[in-house]
């Protein structure tokens, strides 16, 4: 039975936390960090290390904004992380968590105070539930880690499907954070479907642990609840647009929310997960993978489109559906073994196979492909059917990347990458509209990404007189996906680098609903300050 009550757990003895708050009561800010380091290695509570030298290995993220940090924790345990948590609740520090670092948006990026690291936090070890098709994790492994567990521990029957680009470096945390997505489309390709609890570990350094269903909020809003005391929590409720979504932390205009919505996605700005549970899933017995190249970009989308009839619209029963489109051929490695020669872009579709052999799957997708009304010709049409076709497609697809960084790095400059997606009836418009612009800007560019979703990263590599031009092509992008209704991001999130594209999307009234629900949590914005939002 679900309750918009939730109790809050203490995870150190209720004693120590008083402890903590008396003794920072008296050593305020980050100039008392040298004090409140040696109170808490003497109690036996937590280590902070303060060596410049090892703390620098820690501000920065993929992102490559600048960070500063005064301290760095590394804790080992769930009480290590509450002990820390409360000392710079309590000292008024500002404390920024780092995972894996892999994520583009700066949202691990700290500016100022505490760096509290999540890598080394691995306990209780993975654990694979194979009748119940559960994996519990920590949140301090990595994601490829965890996956190869679920696989070893279900003795190759189950995997956990969702796999994104960065699954060798984020660790399970930080996918729960950003709910993070892989490349199968729809609702099934990202950690929000299959995550069914959470243990999340607030500012203050108390705990919520919650499982799906549990705690629903009614009217707006959650009660959270301890030791007498009942606090309201609200809910942003901004209106979301029903798409593949990584902008912002969730939202119900309905005022009905799971507690297990609130932190999936929310970068971390409410609440720390140190432990989660996911479904798992039953692992194929093979993969049909297949590339076909196509004229041009309208033939794409006249595909896409075809297919979704065909699938009634869910194309989830495919493990990829991606794009290489304009000008990828010219960044790509091994381009000619897989494009047409007059062809300019390509599709690639991976079908998980569960009951036909691979030889019946691929006569009926070649079916399925030469009678759509693209035109697709069979010889343009390449079915990857040994590990050495599959190995030479995984170098041509990681090229793009590689080769586009080696470009912006000749340049002397960066590129900048979209990650906008807009509901498939503006589809066309929205690939028109960004394709000319660039063009007619003059900048050098490719696209790429998820069909399946709609969801596309437009990557300009500009010269370096052209980056102002180049942003403010970015910023138009943002603009024109938030009138046809779509979001500015489908995977990377918000951080620090796009707060000013929550606004264009949503406007001030929903960033404002965002501070409300973390000001209850966090009144001076301490754990991850600057993340999605300011405080004002």
């Amino acid at each position: 039975m679900s309750t918009k009550k939730i109790l809050l757990e203490e995870v150190i003895p209720w004693e120590r936390y008083l402890h903590i708050d008396r003794f920072c009561s008296f050593n305020q800010g980050v100039q008392a960090l040298p004090v409140i380091a040696a109170f808490l290695e003497d109690e036996g509570l937590a280590r902070i290390e303060l060596d410049r030298d090892i703390v620098e290995g820690y501000v920065s993220d993929s992102s490559n904004l600048p960070g500063d940090a005064a301290a760095l924790a590394r804790p080992k345990s769930v009480e290590e992380c509450a002990a820390l948590f409360r000392a710079c609740f309590s000292a008024r520090i500002p404390f920024t968590v780092s995972g894996g670092r892999s994520n583009l948006t700066g949202s691990a990026t700290p500016e100022g105070g505490v760096i509290v690291s999540l890598d080394y936090l691995k306990e209780p070890p993975v654990g694979t539930d194979r009748d119940g098709m559960i994996v519990r994790s920590p949140a301090g492994i990595i994601l490829e880690d965890m996956r190869n567990a679920v696989l070893q521990q279900s003795r190759n029957t189950l995997i956990f499907p969702v796999d994104p680009t960065s699954r060798a470096d984020a660790t399970v945390g930080g996918a729960v954070a950003c709910n993070a997505s892989g490349f199968t489309p729809g609702e099934e390709g990202a950690m929000r479907h299959w995550t069914i609890g959470l243990d999340v570990l607030l500012p203050n350094g108390l705990m919520v642990r919650s499982q799906r269903g549990s705690h629903v909020s009614e009217d707006g809003s959650f009660l959270l609840c301890h030791r007498g005391l009942e606090t309201v929590l609200p809910i942003p409720g901004y209106v979301r647009p029903a798409i593949k979504n990584a902008s912002g932390p969730f939202s119900s205009s309905d005022g009905v929310m799971d507690f297990i919505d609130l932190i999936v996605g929310s970068e971390g700005i409410f609440g720390i997960v140190t432990g989660c549970s996911l479904h798992l899933k039953q692992r194929p017995n093979d993969y049909l993978d297949i590339f076909f190249s196509l004229p041009g970009e309208d033939r794409a989308v006249e595909f896409l489109f075809y297919l979704k009839s065909l699938f009634s619209r869910d194309l989830s029963s495919l493990s990829a559906l991606e794009y290489f489109g304009i000008n990828c051929r010219k960044y790509m490695d091994y381009e000619q073994k897989f494009f047409r020669e007059d062809h300019e872009v390509g599709i690639y579709i991976q079908v998980p196979l569960y009951e036909k052999v691979l030889e019946e799957a691929a006569e009926a997708w070649l079916d399925i492909l030469t009678g759509s009304p693209c035109s697709i010709d069979g010889e343009a049409v390449r079915m990857m059917a040994t590990d050495r076709d599959r190995a030479l497609f995984l170098d041509a697809r990681h090229s793009l990347p590689a080769n586009s960084i080696e470009v912006v790095k000749r340049r002397g400059t960066h590129t900048i990458l979209t990650d906008t997606v807009v509901p498939p009836e503006h589809f066309a418009e929205f690939l028109s509209y960004t394709n000319n612009l660039i063009a007619s800007e003059g900048l050098d560019y490719l696209s790429f990404g998820h069909l399946g979703d709609c969801h596309l990263h437009f990557s300009i590599m500009p010269e370096k007189d052209e980056l102002g031009k180049a942003l403010d092509v970015y910023d138009r992008i943002v603009e024109k996906s938030a009138a046809l209704g779509g979001v500015y991001s489908g995977e990377h999130g918000t951080g620090k680098r796009k707060k000013k594209d929550f606004l264009k999307c949503y406007g001030s009234p929903a960033a404002d609903q965002v501070r409300d629900t973390k000001r209850v949590l966090d009144p001076l914005f301490l754990l991850n300050r600057g993340d999605v939002v300011d405080p004002l």
